[in-house]
């Protein structure tokens, strides 16, 4: 049996239309993380970090970076994955996308390739801002920048499976805003969970986002609430979860084909 060959047209296809309509926004996309971070300093770097020098050795103007960098690195992989997919199904081209020579694994890594690209560009940006706020060195680079991609894929992932879920746009805003959201500020985005007292750091430890934020400030400052390998491991195994409902989705053909 022959193997079918990579239709790497269809997949530029499909990531070429994505990256389209981020491009007629550009400059919305990008100016509203720039005035997001610069507010979110204003608050919790004067306000807060004047009443709190340090976390672990680092000037908390910096140790809020990664946080900021992961809830908008959340919002924007959830938003772009699941507005791509579900538009499709909204206008009824869906059975034109499923009717073409691209496999399941094709379509979904010209969506979600896009929407990891659109949501890096928004972080990279964020970085970017927060250099004009606080000094900061990354103690691993080449790490961060991997880790970075792999939360971005895996959050892609996530909101392709709602955008299949959703059966119309409010639902689309239901997960990130009354879940990722709350569960990233209660994650140790702007805070140490060291911090916390008993029992509320233990329970802290259940919040799968903790383990994400936490890898992320990891390659920044080499230090974090939780071991770099517990985090990479968490975070792998939320991927590799999202991999397989995808798979089951294009396999059962939920939500797709009705």
């Amino acid at each position: 049996m022959s193997v079918p060959a990579f239709n790497a047209r269809g997949v530029w296809a499909i990531y070429k239309f994505e990256m389209h309509r981020f491009a007629r926004t550009l400059w919305t996309g990008l100016a509203v993380p720039v005035i997001t971070t610069s507010l979110y300093f204003i608050v919790f770097g004067a306000a807060i970090g004047s009443r709190m020098n340090e976390i672990d050795g680092v000037p908390y103007g910096s140790f809020i970076v990664p946080g900021l960098m992961m809830l908008s690195l959340f919002t924007e992989s959830i938003f772009n994955a699941s507005f791509g997919i579900h538009m499709p199904r909204f206008t009824g081209t869906i059975y034109e996308l499923l009717s073409a020579p691209l496999s399941a694994f094709e379509t979904v890594l010209g969506y979600v390739g896009a929407a990891a690209t659109k949501s890096t560009i928004v972080a990279l940006v964020i970085l970017a801002t927060a250099h004009l706020f606080v000094d900061l060195s990354i103690a691993h680079p080449i790490l961060m920048v991997a880790y970075l991609l792999l939360v971005a894929a895996t959050f892609c992932l996530f909101g392709f499976i709602i955008g299949v879920w959703a059966k119309g746009f409010e639902q689309l805003q239901i997960i990130p805003l009354l879940v990722v959201t709350p569960l990233t500020f209660l994650g140790g985005a702007f805070y140490s969970i060291d911090m916390l007292a008993e029992p509320w750091r233990t329970f802290t430890l259940f919040n799968p986002v903790v383990y994400l934020i936490n890898g992320f400030r990891w390659t920044f400052f080499g230090t974090a609430d939780v071991s770099a390998g517990t985090s990479l491991a968490a975070t792998l195994a939320f991927f590799f979860l999202c991999l397989a409902v995808v798979a089951w989705i294009f396999k059962t053909g939920y939500r797709l084909k009705s």
